[in-house]
């Protein structure tokens, strides 16, 4: 699929460290771009997409950790300004606190900023998306303002990074689109829902993904061809969808309930939460097992332990497959804020686990997953403590992610480069190749 050759007007704003609340605002406007192709869904049940799934490599880890970790939080506001938080997590064993270094604080749209995303591998690009119908992406190491994309004609409610290389958004206007951050070209634009897209999960694999919206549809993507493969009537409005580590199951939240699916469109298990679901999150625990994380109006993050059905439901039919009544176990509680918790992103580093979480009541807090990787000894769930607390004097936050990288990664990345250069490998500007 061609692009165009167009390209995204780049600014040089650098980002306001803390102290300086005013961020440079060029007075010329960027460039709106056309996606060159715009393919409509099918609008057909799915009927075996675990085929496709089966046939996707697992993504091999390319970036090497850096020998310094830190950890990179940003997160956005009703208030229209972004917190850049950096943290150098210390161990349990060393009996060190850690704490939140803030890196910039600024307001970055005129408007509420609804999303966030890092790219991964060191988290070179930072994008951040609101009801401005703009997206602005940064420089994340060098703290400063690149550009803006302006192809959407509804609020921002989705960003992430399939890739390293790939930007990929979602609207209130029904439509999504993946960009090419080597120029920040519209690779495609995939229409399909009828009204807005709430929230988008991409495979492990990065080669499909899935889309709930208000049209309570469920909605299947090969981002490889960038087109639709695939529509399921849910029902009800889906708010937030998550695939497991593995890509095996997903879940899909929506109000105080929670659904969990296999590849084949089984239904698993059913969750009802005891209040209001706002966000949902998967990483794996004891024994290998999936852990359900989630975020709600009751003021924490209950971590659920699901069973292993996967290999005991490979070959079931979906008519056999028995749902549980019951609940799964709650295995843990991560605690500390005052007030409903909004959004919630994870990051596996280092074979460490993070959760970042941020909260009505103005506070972004880190949680380390380590001291829960034993199953517990009683049958009480856990309580787990933030290892940091940032507090934003009682900002409205909205959302959250979470990247390893900060000055050390950026350092790396740099010799890196230049080592390959000095052995005539090429240029050794691995942030510009395709994948």
């Amino acid at each position: 699929m061609e692009r165009p050759n167009k390209k995204l007007k780049t600014k040089t704003v650098s980002i306001k460290p803390p102290t300086q609340q005013k961020s440079s605002n060029p007075t010329s406007k960027p460039t709106k771009k056309k996606a060159d192709a715009k393919t409509q869904a099918k609008s057909v049940s799915i009927s075996n997409p675990e085929d496709a799934i089966k046939t996707i490599p697992s993504k091999k880890e390319k970036a090497k950790a850096p020998s310094t970790r830190r950890l990179v939080v940003v997160s956005g506001s009703y208030d229209k300004i972004l917190y850049g938080l950096q943290i150098e997590p210390t161990g349990r064993e060393t009996g060190q606190t850690s704490e939140f270094k803030p890196i910039f604080v600024f307001p970055a749209h005129i408007s509420c900023v609804k999303a966030v995303a890092a790219s991964p591998q060191g988290g070179k690009w930072l994008a951040s998306g609101g009801t401005d119908e703009i997206i602005k992406v940064w420089d994340l190491r060098r703290k400063k303002e690149l550009g803006s994309l302006q192809q959407h004609q509804g609020s921002v409610t989705h960003l992430s990074f399939p890739t390293r290389t790939h930007l990929l958004s979602a609207s209130e206007d029904g439509t999504m689109v993946i960009y090419h951050t080597r120029d920040w070209s519209v690779m495609a634009t995939l229409k399909g829902h009828r009204d807005r897209v709430n929230d988008v999960a991409v495979h492990p694999s990065a080669k499909v993904c899935l889309s709930v919206g208000k049209d309570r549809t469920l909605r299947m993507w090969d981002l490889m061809r960038g087109k639709g493969s695939a529509s399921m009537k849910l029902g009800k409005e889906g708010e937030c969808v998550r695939w497991t580590p593995s890509g095996t199951r997903f879940a899909i939240s929506s109000g105080l309930g929670i659904e969990v699916y296999s590849t084949k469109m089984a239904l698993l298990q059913s969750i009802t939460h005891s209040a209001r679901i706002h966000n949902i999150g998967f990483c794996k625990g004891p024994n290998g097992q999936d852990l359900l994380l989630v975020a709600a109006e009751d003021k924490r993050v209950t971590l659920y332990l699901l069973p292993n059905l996967d290999s005991e439901h490979e070959s079931s039919d979906e008519d056999d497959i028995a749902i549980p009544r019951e609940n799964p176990p709650v295995f843990a509680y991560l605690s500390g804020h005052t007030n409903r918790v909004k959004a919630l992103d994870i990051l596996v580093s280092q074979g460490s686990t993070f959760v970042a979480t941020v909260s009505s009541d103005g506070r972004i807090h880190l949680y380390d997953l380590d001291g829960l990787q034993q199953l517990p000894t009683s049958n009480e769930p856990q309580v787990t403590l933030p290892m940091a607390v940032y507090d934003t004097n009682e900002s409205r936050l909205t959302c959250v992610t979470i990247t390893e990288g900060g000055e050390d990664y950026y350092v790396e990345s740099v010799l890196k480069r230049k080592r390959k250069h000095d052995e005539g490998d090429g240029d050794g500007d691995e942030d510009d190749d395709g994948d």
